[in-house]
């Protein structure tokens, strides 16, 4: 065999490695794993999936999953315009099989939204952008000091006057990390708190709790990541609308100003969401290390077949 003809297949062979290695380094995002979710109308509002769409970052090659039960929700890939007004008649394109993949092949702005009655405004709308893998990954937004929310604001913690809709409103603007506080204010002996599961949440049955507290304020420290789910106990309080769900994401780094305001005294740390879903380990680089590899010797051998 003959040298340049040695050298030739040694410039097929490493082609065929970078060839792998990039689909190596290709990454499947399941929407809202880390949250719990899946693909539905999140408790939380839109809120929720913005959330999710922050602590990922997509490349071009991609893909993305969305995990849903066939003929309870459905999602369509659509228009920005479309996603601001929930508008679903011409979407681009439109799945109704779970779990629904697509696969993020150019760069720019991807809109989806679930169809099905009043899913869109109810928060079942994703919004994400790609970006070109050879430009690397966005830097990470800044970090901030740990906040203290009072729950309600002037409202405080009460059965309120609108429904669910109140508490869920209060929480759609808001990022919630670990390290941040809720501070829950109400009558004594009219009102509690009660941290628990979405089953329970959902079903407004608080026979079973992951923890329950009656003294007002009652300040609860987030110590985990993940959706977070408060009630009250108190004869039809939850199904009046006395519920909040919440999403925590990753811990902030920076340090707390020497000035920063300190929780209550009657300061918990209940760490609601213990045994949930947790913050994905950093990927690995292996990947990007094949492809340099790959680059580099393909380059020689290009350089020895001439």
């Amino acid at each position: 065999m003959t040298t340049k003809i040695r050298a030739a297949l040694v410039v097929v062979a490493l082609a065929a490695l970078l060839h792998t290695a990039v689909v190596v380094a290709q990454t499947t995002h399941v929407v809202g794993d880390s949250l719990g979710l899946g693909w539905l109308v999140p408790p939380g509002g839109p809120i929720a999936y913005a959330t999710w769409a922050d602590t990922q970052t997509f490349v071009v090659g991609d893909i993305l999953v969305f995990n849903f039960t066939t003929g309870e929700q459905d999602v369509a890939r659509v228009s920005k315009e479309a996603f601001d007004s929930c508008n679903s008649t011409n979407p681009i394109s439109l799945k109704t099989t779970g779990p629904a993949n697509f696969t993020l092949d150019t760069v720019g702005n991807y809109y989806f939204i679930g169809t099905m009655d009043r899913h869109c405004p109810l928060g079942q709308k994703l919004a994400i952008k790609v970006i070109d893998s050879s430009a690397g990954p966005s830097p990470p937004p800044s970090p901030r000091s740990p906040v203290i929310y009072t729950v309600g604001d002037i409202l405080g913690w009460v059965v309120p006057p609108l429904g669910e809709v109140a508490y869920s409103t209060w929480a759609y603007n808001k990022i919630f990390i670990v390290g941040d506080s809720l501070v829950f204010n109400f009558i004594n002996g009219t009102q509690d708190v009660a941290v628990v599961t979405k089953e329970a949440y959902d079903s407004c049955n608080t026979s079973s709790t992951i923890a329950v507290y009656t003294t007002s304020p009652t300040t609860i420290t987030l110590t985990t990541t993940g959706m977070h789910y408060f009630t009250s106990t108190y004869e039809r309080h939850c199904g009046l609308g006395q519920k909040l769900a919440i999403n925590i994401i990753a811990k902030s780094t920076t340090p707390s100003p020497s000035g920063a305001a300190t929780p209550p005294s009657s300061s918990v740390d209940a760490s609601p969401g213990a045994g949930g879903p947790t913050a994905p380990p950093p990927s690995s680089s292996a990947p990007s290390r094949i492809v340099a590899g790959a680059i580099v010797l393909l380059s020689i051998a290009v350089a020895f077949l001439h």
